[in-house]
């Protein structure tokens, strides 16, 4: 996978992340860890997250109020349903890591948004750049 990433310390948290990428962070090694019980047996490799925080300006102190959306997709096995998949993903992942404080009535879970994902990791993203290489070699010329 191929990524953008810019970032700063910050005193929001004990390891002087920002909450967002902490708590992003955290979702991933749990998922990774449930893989590996019997918890959740159908995770597999590939997964991405994403946290949006709400924050309060605070005399110019931006403190952290609320988790205002979490987006979860993650590589399955086929024989598992999205329904199940949601309900795991938000008992025993997000539930179990992010505080119970910074979600609310309007926190916005986008799980799994675009439907099953049971081929990903190194194949998919090789597929994906020769397409994008092979049908616009004129301005494409970087390869994910």
């Amino acid at each position: 996978d191929q990524g953008l990433m810019f970032g700063y310390a910050t005193d929001e948290t004990p390891e002087c992340m920002p909450l967002t990428i902490l708590l992003a962070h955290k979702l991933n090694a749990k998922m990774k860890e449930l893989s590996q019980t019997a918890a959740c047996p159908w995770i597999r490799p590939d997964s991405k997250t994403q946290v949006t925080v709400e924050y309060r300006d605070d005399h110019g102190a931006m403190e952290p109020v609320r988790v205002h959306t979490v987006v979860i997709s993650v590589q399955h096995h086929p024989d598992i349903s999205l329904e199940e998949i949601r309900a795991d993903l938000m008992e025993k992942v997000i539930r179990a890591v992010i505080p119970a404080k910074f979600l609310d009535d309007r926190t916005v879970y986008h799980l799994l948004p675009s439907g099953k994902f049971i081929v990903g990791g190194p194949q998919v993203w090789h597929r994906f750049s020769l397409t994008l290489s092979s049908s616009h070699p004129a301005w494409w010329t970087c390869s994910l």
